[in-house]
């Protein structure tokens, strides 16, 4: 039985924390393969992702290429309405039946893990992967809940679009592939208050 990691995330843009997590936790569970899962639109979160589906999609495989481990599911950007973990999950279930599932997830994120979406259900389907966070409390092991060392970088996909916002550089902050295609399609540049929606 091979073992499986789940990302998800808006990805709004993916960046270096981002990898670095998903590197951290192939090493330390171990995984077998991390699977990386943009979202249509956070069920959390007030607003649409700035950039298009087609841009954030181009910036994940971009990220991950060279990386045999690591793929991207289309399974939250081909499905209507929010993307709820748990669908995601019970679908993957469903397709992947030799894989053992862990979810994973940053300190932050499993503060607000009991407002999610059928959080037992998840809890059902998949193993949650820990990593400590900048800022959230540190995460403590329980029943399905596993915290995984990963690097603590404080970078935040807010944080970045902030930045380009300003007119500032992303380099080194990105994957090289994701920054040359922010730079050659001035994504986050005037975004704020107009998301692409082609």
């Amino acid at each position: 039985m091979s073992r499986l990691g789940i990302f998800g995330g808006t990805f709004d843009p993916v960046h270096v924390g981002h990898l670095a997590i998903a590197s951290a936790a192939l090493e330390s569970v171990p995984l077998d393969r991390v699977l990386f899962v943009p979202a249509k639109r956070s069920p959390l979160k007030d607003r649409l992702p700035l950039a298009s589906e087609a841009d954030r999609l181009t910036m994940l495989e971009a990220a991950i290429a060279g990386e045999p481990r690591f793929s991207v599911s289309r399974a939250e950007l081909e499905r209507e309405g929010p993307s709820y973990t748990a669908d995601t999950l019970e679908r993957l279930a469903g397709r992947v039946e030799q894989d053992q599932l862990f979810l994973i997830l940053g300190g932050d994120a499993v503060v607000d893990f009991e407002r999610w979406h059928r959080p037992d259900r998840i809890v059902q389907l998949a193993t949650l992967l820990v990593a400590a966070r900048p800022g959230a409390p540190d995460p403590v092991e329980g029943e399905r809940r596993l915290v995984f060392d990963a690097p603590r970088l404080d970078i935040s996909s807010r944080e970045l679009r902030a930045r380009a916002l300003r007119g500032r550089s992303l380099r080194y902050l990105v994957p090289d592939a994701v920054w040359r295609h922010i730079e050659e399609h001035g994504l986050y540049r005037a975004m704020e208050t107009t998301p692409r929606t082609t």
